[in-house]
């Protein structure tokens, strides 16, 4: 049996624990192809207006595998933490694939709901893999395969590395040292899609910076800080990258951050603003804000990048003569 992964959305953050876990199955699993112009018409053309353009992008990729497969893995992610959420569009992908793409193969549509507790883990994993077969004693250890899949992704972030996307899947990490850094803030389904990203952190790394993304940053020193005085930040997602933001507000080695987001996303809309003024107020690092959508050309990103490293560069050399804040 072939079951087909889109690579969007939460493709970036858990393909490692999907494909352990169906391959330990005896499943072919059958990844999209990376992004590109094709793709990303595709879903323009069978998307609602109002989406973002990841949601876009991924319904193109399901369109990318619906005829390669014989059956599709769309998971509802609402809440992989307890009393936290993932985003309203994630939750909302089976029903807006299923309403605006004809002629669909059989998909696993299962909820994956953890925001009362994890007790019902293993009756999601159970769903999951009960068109495959119904061995709970298999099912068990095929999750568990994929689990260890996914803690040795995640401690290769853990290194400072990132991943290197390239034909059909992920075939290997990539670290550069570099002494001065630069923190890349965005979901990773923006970050690590190169057509998307446009390439964005090999570019900033060619210009003598080594660029880490929030995934690169400690997960439990992030859980820890108390940022919810005020109001408690209920998107599991957005936590992480405003924890991120405010660990590197004290790192004297991050010169600037670069927030990646997408036009129309209402977490990123909140959450960049207040990183923003944090960085503003309390540091002299430099910030910029990216907003991206299908009409985005690369040509205006490459200056926006090149202005941000001659300011950062300017700051270093020359702040100490005259103030680059005015």
């Amino acid at each position: 049996m072939k079951i087909g992964i889109p690579r969007g959305l939460g493709y970036y953050m858990y393909h490692p624990l999907w494909k352990g876990f169906f391959e330990s199955l005896g499943a072919d699993v059958v990844f999209s192809d990376p992004t590109n112009k094709q793709i990303l018409d595709d879903g323009t053309l069978h998307c609602i207006d109002e989406a973002c353009l990841p949601l876009k992008v991924y319904l193109g990729h399901v369109l990318n595998l619906k005829d390669k497969v014989d059956m599709l893995f769309l998971p509802k992610l609402t809440s992989v933490s307890k009393g936290e959420y993932i985003c309203p569009k994630f939750c909302s992908v089976p029903e807006l694939v299923k309403s605006s793409i004809d002629e669909l193969p059989p998909t696993i549509y299962t909820n994956v709901d953890f925001h009362k507790s994890r007790s019902n883990l293993l009756k999601t994993v159970y769903e999951i893999g009960s068109p495959i077969t119904s061995n709970k004693r298999l099912l068990k250890s095929a999750f568990n395969d994929g689990l260890n899949a996914l803690k040795d992704y995640r401690h290769k972030f853990s290194l400072n590395m990132l991943p290197l996307e390239e034909s059909s899947s992920y075939t290997g990490f990539t670290k550069n040292e570099l002494p001065e850094k630069i923190l890349v803030l965005g979901h990773s389904y923006i970050l690590y899609d190169h057509y998307l990203s446009m390439n964005l952190i090999n570019k900033i790394h060619s210009f003598g910076f080594q660029v880490i993304t929030q995934d690169n940053m400690d997960f439990k020193h992030i859980k820890g800080l108390d940022f919810d005085r005020d109001k408690k930040i209920f998107w599991t997602l957005a936590r992480h990258t405003l924890g991120s933001a405010l660990c590197a507000l004290d790192m004297d080695n991050i010169k600037g951050i670069v927030y990646l987001s997408s036009f129309g996303c209402g977490v990123d809309s909140v959450i960049s603003e207040i990183i923003e003024r944090k960085v503003r107020r309390h540091t002299n690092k430099g910030f910029m804000l990216i907003n991206l959508d299908e009409h985005t050309g690369e040509a205006g990103l490459n200056t926006r990048i090149e202005a941000f490293i001659d300011m950062i560069k300017w700051r270093q050399d020359y702040e100490t003569n005259f103030s680059s804040h005015g």
